[in-house]
């Protein structure tokens, strides 16, 4: 029996998701199925125990190179999530700067400052 194939099967399935172009819309979606899926791939990897057979040791070749892709295709994947959080405060800012705009002017004209203590 082939112990790697159930790993190897969610490996395919987050790759398979990750090599969709995901819209800032379904963006939310997609990273809750990958995080279940990354869940299920943990569980049937703490099953793994040596000694592997040959099928095993070939599948667990190609889930080292599948991995290397995943991890590259999710790490672009957060980066445009920070990039559009950042996006989102600016816009947050510029709209507080917009509706009060003189929140942060610090100007001391036509004040006096005692200077006795």
């Amino acid at each position: 029996m082939n112990r790697a194939k159930p790993v190897y099967e969610v490996t395919m399935k987050i790759k398979t998701i990750l090599d969709q172009k995901i819209t800032p819309q379904a963006r939310e979606s997609a990273i809750e199925k990958l995080n279940d899926l990354i869940i299920d791939r943990g569980t049937y990897m703490e099953s793994l125990t040596p000694p592997y057979s040959e099928e095993e040791q070939r599948l667990g070749r190609e889930l080292v190179q599948l991995n290397e892709e995943i991890e590259k295709k999710m790490h672009l994947l957060f980066a445009d999530l920070k990039l559009e959080m950042i996006q989102v405060q600016k816009q947050k800012k510029s709209n507080q700067s917009y509706t009060n705009p003189y929140k942060n002017v610090h100007t001391m004209d036509g004040m006096f400052m005692d200077s006795k203590k």
